[in-house]
């Protein structure tokens, strides 16, 4: 019988009255997702990078994330699809067209490629409907959250699982998201991560997937065994039974992920499978390497691994645990480079940068959470653009000009941003939101100065800048201070936060012209 899971499922969220039904589509070639680029052997057998280099679209619903595919010239056009709000059956359907294949009651990234799915603004959930990815490459999903997708009950979703990859997939990076489901294969659940039928080259990066019975899998049964070369790194996996993840032949790379409250086993490597597991740490866990419930074996490679507080089974004719003393009983070559963190503070660094909203923070392997590389290959700003760290000369344009944005913090005001003083501020009524800038008549701008107030400096995480007018993304990047672009004559310009550590707190929002 499966444990009780801490977190019940909530009532489904009612279907938000959103201005936009539709995805609206954005006038630049490239937007900010993707940040840093793909990690592990998502980089291998010619690389991830989406819908990098593709048109940019903003879609509030599932009905409008399908449009988005179904309206593009092929199937294998790249295109950005931005989200934000909630995404469920009430506002998913299905679309047709020459260039997708959709459903009603998923998200269905099937037979396609060149795709990033990146939630924005406030935030993207996909509440009690999948994303499913079929006979597809080059996709990146990144800064969403997926949440009680059921197999069985009321709703029904194909599968159950949270993402779920079948049928000849290839090139999939996943980031930054959050997977979780409120029980057990008995309440109705499956997996939060499962790969089946001929997935390779996948990477889940800095996510978090927590409150299930199955973590994921690799491999339907242990007749499927041509799925592999998946990274895992820098993930939490908590309050899970088992599935973290199952491994059926092929090969994964574990490193830098923190296992906690693992109720029956972890990382299950069985069907000639093999696993290299470096420097994670696990906590208050049982089993959590090892070949369980078959008698058919896989193998590991371990090195630098914590183990806290966690227990061991006898072994058994289908029970194999690695421990109490896990040693290696195989090689695994891996083909890419990876900075790896001590064990000892991968606790910390996962807890500050795992899981949808977090700004998009990675590490470089030196226990210390960083904000995402502002020069990632998806940044908009073309390469002849002015210095970013030039100091901005000039006048500053934003004094006398208006201003608005979205929600705004109790006793903060949108003219604290263009007042010239550095002892007002403005801030959004979550961690993220957007202040504008605006003038009667168009205003030639080609460089902006975003001054964070007293006590609040290094909470902006990732950002856009807007050309309100048009909807082009102008930059994008993390961290405040001066950020240049190619001169645009326009009457709004908006700064976009995307990502922070904490409320942030924007004492000036300068424009200057070339």
């Amino acid at each position: 019988m499966r444990r009780p899971v801490a977190l019940r499922l909530q009532a489904a969220l009612g279907t938000l009255a959103l201005a936009a039904a539709t995805g609206v589509v954005l006038s630049m070639p490239e937007a900010a997702a993707a940040a840093g680029g793909a990690t592990g052997y998502a980089t291998q057998n010619g690389g991830t990078t989406g819908g990098a280099g593709g048109q940019t679209v903003r879609a509030t619903t599932g009905t409008a994330i399908h449009q988005a595919l179904c309206g593009r010239a092929s199937s294998s056009t790249p295109i950005t699809i931005e989200v934000e709000g909630t995404i469920n059956h009430g506002n998913t359907s299905k679309v047709s067209g020459g260039s997708c294949n959709t459903a009603a009651d998923k998200i269905e990234l099937k037979q396609i490629s060149n795709v990033t799915l990146v939630g924005v603004g406030n935030g993207a959930v996909f509440d009690q409907l999948g994303i499913h990815i079929r006979e597809a490459s080059n996709i990146v999903i990144q800064n969403v959250t997926v949440r009680n997708v059921k197999k069985s009950g009321s709703p029904t979703s194909n599968g159950g699982d949270a993402i779920g990859m079948e049928s000849d997939v290839r090139n999939v990076w996943v980031d930054h998201t959050t997977l979780e489901a409120s029980g057990g294969e008995s309440e109705g659940y499956d997996g939060l991560f499962d790969m089946k039928a001929n997935t390779q080259y996948v990477t889940l990066s800095y996510s978090t997937l927590r409150n299930s019975g199955r973590g994921g899998l690799i491999g339907s049964s242990e007749s499927d065994v041509s799925n592999g070369y998946v990274t895992f790194h820098h993930n939490l996996y908590e309050n899970i039974d088992s599935r973290a993840p199952l491994l059926r032949g092929g090969t994964a790379h574990m490193y830098n992920n923190h296992y906690k409250g693992l109720s029956k086993s972890g990382i299950n490597s069985r069907a000639g499978a093999k696993a290299k597991v470096d420097s994670n740490y696990f906590e208050d866990s049982k089993d959590v390497l090892g070949t369980f419930y078959t008698d058919a074996a896989g193998s590991w490679q371990v090195s630098g691994n914590i183990y806290d507080n966690v227990t061991w089974s006898q072994p058994g004719e289908d029970n194999n645990p690695a421990g109490p003393d896990p040693q290696s009983n195989t090689s695994v070559s891996i083909p890419y480079s990876y900075p790896l963190d001590d064990a000892s503070c991968v606790p910390d660094v996962v807890s500050a940068t795992a899981g949808a909203n977090k700004g998009l923070k990675v590490s470089d392997g030196s226990c210390t959470p960083q904000n995402p590389d502002p020069t990632d290959p998806t940044d908009p700003t073309d390469p002849t653009d002015p210095d970013p760290t030039d100091p901005p000369t000039g006048t500053n344009l934003s004094i006398g000009a208006g201003s608005d944005g979205s929600s705004k913090a109790s006793g903060t005001s949108y003219g604290d941003v263009r007042d010239g003083d550095l002892g007002t501020y403005w801030s959004p009524a979550g961690t993220t939101g957007s202040v504008s800038v605006k003038w009667s008549s168009a205003t030639t701008v080609s460089k902006i100065n975003i001054r964070e107030a007293a006590g609040s400096a290094g909470t902006i995480g990732s950002y856009r800048v807007l050309n309100h007018d048009s909807g082009a993304v102008l930059a994008s990047g993390s961290g405040a201070g001066v950020i240049g672009f190619q001169a645009v004559s326009l009457k709004k310009i908006t700064f976009e936060i995307t990502g922070a550590s904490g409320t942030p707190r924007i004492a000036e929002f300068e424009t200057y012209a070339p």
